[in-house]
């Protein structure tokens, strides 16, 4: 018995999950849409890092501006 608990255990920690696939982009984030008072609250790094996500989701998803 201990063995097989052993095996089960050593298969579960040799799993890995994939990394995710571009596809799974499109299904988990939606266009980032601002008022003009939330941009004027956010750091430049925020900043860059919605337009990433918005720019990613255009070219993958089809996202229009």
């Amino acid at each position: 018995m201990r063995n097989v608990l052993l095996a089960g255990l050593l298969t579960l920690a040799a799993c890995q999950t994939a990394p995710p696939v571009d596809g799974d982009f499109c299904h988990r984030n939606a266009p980032v849409r601002l008022t003009e008072e939330q941009v004027d609250t956010l750091s430049d790094d925020q900043v860059d890092r919605i337009l990433a996500t918005n720019e990613r989701g255009e070219r993958l998803c089809g996202w229009s501006k």
